[in-house]
């Protein structure tokens, strides 16, 4: 084991769990897991947790995978190759197999790391951070570990402060003075405020820090219970409140900003409404989500792919863009795009408009198409003259309208309209 004067995280591994469908994302999960959803443009929604861990100093990590699992698992393979046996550095995929008898499937968060620990042992690691691998925000968990050991925590949670109007939407916890967990709630209707601001409550992050040693027994007794969901937020965490240590750890302590000015960024963007603003957001002047800041890179698979290209410039035929991020490979022919997101080798063709609209990679958008605040999903191709988001009856018709008003377009769904239209 090596010795006490090393980095914490260089005796630590990371454990992902991405198995989750994320079905409030709709058809955009129809053939992906939630966290092999593209975002930004050119990364996955799994590469926030892998690139953290890895610029936390973590280099051992697994990633549970599950519901319709080969596109992450083939992002991980392209993406995340790169880690050498050698220097003691692992990336394992662990795809639900019938590795323990009986149950193929991960029946619950705590059953994946427990169908795994021969390959956690393997590790030969002093302390493991669970991770959910669907969630935007970037942050150190070396200073998570830390305070992990210098409080002799049983587990680490962390924690987003959230007002507490908001709170009854997660898992919520009660501490003291000291940040130790006093009771954990799973979506209160009456959250309970913090020591120092009764107006706001400490809501889970679904990251949690163990000692492998002391996690490991514990999944062994979970899992000979019958009567356990064999959840970390259902029942291995109510367990330790209620008869060990459990302390929170703030977010906005470990935060990794740009700006120290800046507030705690973190998203889930678990609907198609949260996915497209999050994605619209990154177009602001000064976005609170940095993915310029080269001491903090979001690592992913990049394909290599020419510089984006605009061509044409005569009235309403203009190739142009403004306030929108534009990915590479991106041929932008003749046509005006304000306010949106453009991701790998989209095409767009002459007197087509994308206004407010986020883009996945490998679309082609047709002349004379107009698109108003929608999200188009990888490889569609946009018909010629299409109109979206000026009619939402028409719309909702042929595509899915969310609740705020945002269009997701699918091959799928334009392949039903033309059938029914032609």
């Amino acid at each position: 084991m090596p010795n006490s004067h090393t980095r914490l995280s260089s005796r630590a591994m990371a454990f992902v769990l991405a198995g989750g469908r994320g079905s409030r994302l709709k058809e955009l999960t129809d053939s992906r897991a939630k966290p092999a959803v593209y975002f930004g443009g050119k990364v996955r929604i799994i590469d926030f947790a892998l690139s953290n861990a890895l610029n936390s100093g973590i280099r051992k990590m697994a990633i549970a995978t599950q519901y319709k699992a080969h596109s992450l698992i083939r992002h991980c393979q392209r993406g995340w190759g790169f880690f050498r046996a050698e220097r003691n550095e692992y990336l394992d995929v662990l795809p639900a197999s019938q590795r323990m008898g009986g149950e193929n499937w991960y029946v619950g968060t705590a059953d994946a790391v427990h169908q795994n620990i021969d390959i956690v042992d393997s590790y030969n690691i002093e302390y493991i951070v669970v991770l959910a691998g669907d969630h935007i925000y970037k942050m150190d968990y070396e200073m998570m570990l830390q305070q992990h050991v210098d409080t002799g925590a049983d587990v680490t949670i962390g924690c987003l402060t959230v007002p507490r109007e908001e709170a009854s939407a997660f898992g919520v916890m009660d501490v003291d003075a000291s940040s130790r967990i006093i009771e954990f709630m799973e979506k209160p209707a009456n959250p309970p405020g913090t020591p120092d601001d009764p107006n706001m409550a400490l809501a889970s992050m679904g990251i949690y820090v163990f000692n492998w040693k002391f996690l490991r027994e514990l999944l062994l007794e979970d899992a000979a219970n019958v009567d356990s969901s064999h959840d970390f937020g259902n029942d291995l965490i109510p367990h330790i409140v209620k008869n060990g240590k459990a302390v929170a750890h703030r977010f906005s302590d470990s935060c990794v900003k740009s700006d120290p000015s800046a507030q705690a960024y973190w998203r889930d963007v678990g609907t198609v409404d949260a996915f497209w603003k999050a994605n619209i957001d990154l177009t602001d002047f000064t976005p609170e989500l940095d993915l310029w800041d080269h001491d903090w890179p979001i690592w992913t698979y990049s394909e290599s792919v020419p510089p984006a290209k605009f061509i044409h410039d005569e009235e309403k035929r203009r190739g142009m863009a403004i306030s929108s991020m534009v990915s590479g490979g991106c041929i932008i022919s003749g046509t005006e795009i304000r306010n949106s997101l453009l991701g790998t080798m989209v095409k767009t063709n002459s007197f087509a408009v994308l206004d407010h609209s986020v883009v996945l990679p490998y679309v082609t958008v047709n002349r004379h198409a107009r698109l108003i605040k929608t999200v188009i999903d990888r490889g569609v191709t946009i018909p010629e003259g299409l109109v979206v988001g000026e009619d939402p009856e028409e719309d909702a018709k042929w595509f899915r309208v969310s609740e705020k008003g945002v269009t997701l377009i699918t091959q799928d769904m334009l392949d039903r309209r033309e059938a029914a239209l032609s």
